[in-house]
């Protein structure tokens, strides 16, 4: 038994607690990237975005996949506010005022967003309206995109950001060894609890993040059909 755990015997339970947040922190990173490139997909077919897709790279560390898929959501708000900054420039101030009255109805809405995105585009996809009223309507950037591009810069300058991605693969010990390189063997708690703050946080984040993002391609869905 090693010395650490003789001085600290809750260690190798917290050790356990460790592997089973780290994997659950991949896993929502995962799931991010697959949700951040289906709404680009959606911008890209539909509004005439040119939003790059994005892949987690496994010999990277969390920092720099964090990074990753911070650029990508910071392209997605620049894309979006020029859609906005676009339906302004072309649009009546009236007109404009509409897209963001709760009152009006929301065909009406689709309707200029759709004659707008004509002009633009010089052809616009049948969704191409109710894909940028559903965007601008909702808080997908102004609230839910900006809060989760908060969260992955504190996740990237926390102690979790060195710590590599690649010990997904491998075994309990190996996985141990590289995040223990991280953090002195005695630190054992507070590295549990920092997982578990930004865990905790970072999961609601994404998943109010991906419901949005369901919404829009399941729209585009029922419309194509």
């Amino acid at each position: 038994m090693a010395l650490s755990d003789l001085l600290y015997p809750d260690n190798p339970k917290r050790r356990q607690e460790l592997i089973h947040l780290h994997q659950e922190l991949l896993d929502c990173m995962s799931t991010n990237f697959c949700a951040t490139n289906e709404l680009a997909r959606v911008l890209n077919e539909h509004l005439g975005c040119t939003i790059t897709h994005i892949q987690m790279r496994e010999n990277s560390t969390v920092k720099e996949n964090c990074d990753i898929i911070i650029e990508a959501m910071s392209e997605i708000q620049r894309q979006v506010q020029k859609i906005d900054s676009d339906m302004k420039e072309k649009l009546e101030p009236v007109l404009y005022q509409k897209l963001y009255d709760i009152k009006e109805p929301e065909l009406e809405k689709i309707a200029i967003a759709h004659k707008v995105f004509s002009i633009i585009l010089g052809e616009a996809t049948s969704t191409a309206g109710m894909v940028a009223i559903k965007l601008l309507g909702s808080s997908l950037i102004t609230l839910t995109v900006s809060k989760l591009v908060s969260l992955l810069a504190q996740i990237g300058a926390s102690v979790l950001g060195g710590i590599s991605i690649t010990i997904l693969g491998l075994g309990i010990e190996m996985i141990l060894h590289a995040i223990l390189g991280a953090v002195e063997r005695n630190q054992l708690l507070t590295a549990v609890r920092s997982y578990e703050k930004h865990l905790a946080e970072f999961k609601a984040a994404s998943e109010k993040y991906q419901r949005v993002i369901r919404e829009v391609t399941s729209l585009v869905r029922q419309q194509v059909q």
